[in-house]
């Protein structure tokens, strides 16, 4: 088995400065987390799936999902609160797409890097 430590203690000064000196602020790290946690769920994640195909209604995300439309509302409304999913009501009906093309652009980099680990 491979020791994953280092075994010396020399460090390179220059780059740990410089990577702290660029270090990525706590509230978007914190942010970041949390889209990371609400990706964490797969029902969520086929939300995001279907609607990187197509802005669906409600009752559509419900019979594609296989859910309620209650629960599929509860989905919805954490990704919106995260920015990942917005909505446009349409008469009596509520429409989701995602918010932008870069939550389509890291999931699909997501996907892409799931299904390279499956062929590994």
């Amino acid at each position: 088995m491979v020791n994953e430590l280092c075994e010396t203690t020399i460090i390179d000064k220059k780059s740990v400065e410089a990577i702290k000196k660029a270090m990525i602020e706590r509230g978007t790290a914190d942010r970041l987390a949390e889209t990371f946690k609400a990706l964490g769920d797969p029902t969520r994640i086929k939300i995001i799936y279907a609607l990187s195909k197509k802005r669906l209604c409600v009752c559509d995300l419900s019979a594609t999902l296989g859910m309620s439309q209650s629960a599929v509302s509860h989905q919805l409304r954490i990704l919106r609160n995260l920015k990942l999913v917005k909505f446009e009501k349409k008469g009596k009906s509520v429409y989701y797409s995602l918010d932008d093309d870069h939550i389509l652009s890291m999931f699909e980099k997501c996907v892409e890097h799931v299904n390279e680990q499956k062929e590994r």
